[in-house]
């Protein structure tokens, strides 16, 4: 039995920023993965980032149940299996989110998390190398970097955003979201800046920061306390006692399984699976949430595409140098443009992400197009489909039911279809003419809204940004998981810090205000007042 002051399930995004201050306070820490080293060069290269999310060595291998609404499809959901968590397997693009955002988790019931709220600890957590704003931090633990953009069709896919209408925005994090601009990403030095790098090696450094290899099994309770975690590890079962508290996070797929395992959610369905209901939660599990996305490709007219490196030989020249000097298209994760606009008129902020990437390829990296070609990964922000995690039994060793319900509002289906049109306009523009060959995909014979939702169907892909499934609101609300301190609501001792928490995704990718939660989190757990802003 190993006791500390505090025990965290999962040394992701979040819970290795929580361990980070937690024993920079002082507190000691045991912090329960089940995943191995992070040190491969798979992960740390950004410029290897399609491989480590496929790999069971680091990924959890999750898929949905099939999606009725596209076409009975599975989709993969990776999370991330190794010290880091998800920030070890993603594509390192950090985006805070938009203000707005936030300000809706605050009215929907999270008091205390409005963008006023989170903006001190988005500084706080970072080291922004973008140059001096009031509104970036500049001595936090997390590297965020731009790159050099030496392709030249990363800047003309921002300059035919500008001659497309939209504005130019200097820093999508600081003052104005909306735009096209210089995409960041937390690399460092060439380097993947994982929570593993940032926050975790330094509060091993401490002393007060244990990590215990397992498979957390159920929460411990003396009567509806939480007071450690029953786990584990090559056949053998231990136990793991917290003094203060127990702090899940486990990812929007573990955690609620296994709150759900040790008796908190939906009262019926944990009594289908024999579990003694502790805590009678409907939210646990329920609104999920994620990005899909399309990829919309063009054929490229001159050899300025990352084709000429996809090959074995081409591969192997930047792996070595990466492996020699930390630079060239191995230091990159080539996500170095992007855009945030709106659908229409009727949306108030932006609501559709680009991603540009200068090759014609599968995210996974399986599939590239023949030949020279560029990319935009292009899908709404805010869907208003809303899934579920489920138990698929009351083994813990068996992947729970993941049911997105992807595309089932109407709504998504409209903000695809424009989508498709807005990026039609953008690639028109006369910053691609001179590089713009015939459209991949979808093609340019896709064009009624009938073909457009077909191609949808077929080839929407998530961005695999999951959350919402033990959300945060008032603590009388029913359907709320987590009070605005992320305390379980129904039982003591326990709380949640992950993306589990969001009452409603966030514009862009998940890592940043992922990270942010556990920094926060740890104000709260700790009584602190927060940063000054």
């Amino acid at each position: 039995m190993t006791i500390a002051d505090y025990v965290i399930v999962g040394a992701g995004s979040a819970g290795c920023a929580l361990a980070y201050r937690l024993a920079e306070a002082g507190h000691t820490v045991a912090l329960i993965e089940f995943g191995g080293s992070d040190t491969g060069i798979f992960i740390q290269m950004p410029g290897a980032l399609s491989y480590p999310m496929n790999m069971p060595r680091y990924d959890w291998g999750f898929s949905t149940v099939p999606e009725q609404h596209l076409g009975g499809r599975r989709l993969a959901t990776p999370r991330g299996k190794v010290l880091g968590g998800s920030s070890s397997i993603n594509g390192m693009v950090f985006v805070r989110g938009n203000p707005k955002d936030f300000d809706f988790w605050e009215e929907s019931g999270a008091k205390g998390w409005g963008y006023a709220d989170v903006l001190p600890y988005f500084k706080r957590m970072e080291s922004w190398h973008g140059g001096e704003s009031p509104l970036r931090g500049a001595d936090g633990p997390l590297h965020v970097t731009r790159g050099k953009r030496r392709n030249p069709l990363f800047n003309a896919f921002i300059e035919a955003g500008q001659q497309a209408g939209w504005p130019y925005t200097p820093d999508y994090n600081g003052e104005n979201q909306e735009g096209f601009g210089p995409m960041e990403a937390t690399i460092w030095k060439g380097r993947r800046w994982s929570a593993a790098n940032a926050y975790l090696r330094p509060a091993l450094r401490t002393g007060r920061v244990r990590i215990i290899r397992g498979l957390a099994c159920r929460i411990l309770f003396e009567g509806n306390r939480a007071y450690g975690i029953e786990m584990e590890w090559k056949g053998r079962m231990d136990q793991v006692t917290a003094g203060r508290e127990v702090i899940l996070s486990a990812s929007p797929i573990n955690t609620p399984k296994l709150l759900m395992l040790s008796g908190i959610g939906p009262a019926g369905h944990l009594r289908e699976h024999g579990i003694e209901v502790l805590a009678d939660r409907p939210g646990v599990g329920a609104n999920l949430q994620d990005h899909l996305e399309i990829y919309m490709q063009y054929k490229a007219l001159k050899p300025v595409s990352l084709y000429a490196y996809y090959n074995l030989l081409g591969k192997g020249r930047v792996g070595v140098e990466w492996l020699l000097q930390k630079t060239g298209l191995g230091a990159s994760n080539q996500f170095e443009s992007c855009g945030f606009i709106r659908s229409s008129d009727q949306a108030d902020y932006p609501d559709i992400q680009y991603h540009f990437l200068p090759l014609a390829v599968r995210y996974d990296g399986k599939a590239a197009a023949k030949g020279h070609g560029f990319q935009a990964h292009v899908g709404p922000m805010r869907s208003k489909s809303r899934g579920t995690v489920r138990l698929a039994s009351a083994e813990p060793r068996e992947a729970p039911r993941i049911h997105f319900n992807y595309m089932s509002h109407e709504d998504d289906w409209k903000e695809f279809r424009a989508c498709v049109r807005l990026t039609r306009r953008i690639f028109d523009q006369p910053a691609f003419a001179e590089y713009r060959g015939d459209e991949i995909q979808p093609g340019a014979q896709v064009q009624s809204d009938e073909q457009i939702d077909a191609f949808i169907r077929d080839h929407a892909e998530s961005a695999f940004h999951p959350c919402g499934t033990a959300r945060m609101g008032a603590a009388d609300d029913p359907d709320a998981v987590v009070d605005p301190e992320l305390r379980v609501i129904g039982v003591q001792g326990l709380r949640v810090a992950d993306s589990s928490i969001f009452p409603r995704i966030t514009n862009g990718n998940l890592n940043a205000p992922s990270i942010m939660t556990g920094e926060k989190a740890a104000d709260h757990i700790l009584g602190r007042r927060p940063p000054l802003p």
